[in-house]
């Protein structure tokens, strides 16, 4: 083998080896890769609420299991309480924003239509005004005949 793909391994407590491979002459940086050391991966590790329950059972007729039972009853109830408000709430929301964005929705086409009833309007009168005006130095001017003479 080269010396590019020589590689040297070591394991460490924690069961992950950490391949170091040498780099070629060019100077390249060595970066430690992490490989588990059993070939499966490793399973998972238990909760640490669970791992000292494994031997405990308690007997179904103890006060300790009913209170428990009872306990945990309450918690579930409360917790599927708690997530149909949820729920509940979202879906009022959700019409609520419903109703706004068609309130909303209405108030555009009416400023619509006014707006473009207003530009029309606009429109008319600018063209009225120059229609109106006459342009500087075409002025006409008329005799009187009264005041031709005098």
């Amino acid at each position: 083998m080269s010396k590019a793909s020589q590689q040297n391994s070591a394991t460490e407590a924690n069961g992950v080896s950490v391949i170091h491979s040498q780099a070629h002459t060019s100077g390249l940086q060595q970066v430690p890769q992490l490989v588990p050391v059993s070939p499966g991966g490793g399973g998972k590790a238990a909760p640490p609420s669970k791992q000292g329950k494994k031997n405990s059972f308690l007997d179904r007729n103890s006060d300790e299991y009913r209170q428990r039972r009872e306990r945990n009853n309450m918690a579930v109830k409360k917790s599927r309480l708690k997530s149909k408000q949820k729920a509940q709430d979202t879906l009022q929301r959700v019409n609520q924003l419903k109703e706004e964005n068609e309130r909303l929705e209405a108030k555009i086409k009416l400023l619509t239509k006014e707006l473009s009833v207003l530009k029309d309007l606009f429109l008319e009168h600018a063209h009225n005004l120059a229609d109106n005006v006459q342009p500087v130095g075409t002025e006409t001017t008329t005799t009187n005949p009264e005041n031709n003479g005098q």
